[in-house]
C-alpha cells in the first residue's frame, strides 16, 4: 500500500503573497501619517506656530528685550 504524504503546499505558496501584503497595509499607514503631518505643518497659521508676539523688534534686531546685553563686534 501506498500513502500520500499530506503537506500544506497552499499556505506556503501563499507565504509571499501574504508577506508584501503586509507590508504594503504598514507602508500605506505610515505614509498617511507623514502626509497628514506634512498637510497640517503646511497649512498652520502662524500664530499657532509661535507664540512669539510679546517680543517687540527693538533696535532693528528681533528678540532683544530692554535688558540684555549683546556683544558685537
Amino acid at each position: 500500500m501506498i500513502m500520500k504524504a499530506k503537506t500544506l503546499n497552499s499556505m506556503g505558496a501563499l507565504h509571499p503573497v501574504l508577506f508584501f501584503a503586509g507590508i504594503y497595509v504598514v507602508v500605506l499607514l505610515f505614509s498617511i501619517f507623514i502626509c497628514s503631518a506634512l498637510f497640517y505643518s503646511c497649512n498652520s497659521s502662524p500664530s499657532k506656530i509661535g507664540k512669539n508676539s510679546s517680543i517687540q523688534m527693538e533696535n532693528g534686531m528681533p528678540g532683544l528685550q530692554s535688558g540684555a546685553a549683546v556683544a558685537m563686534r
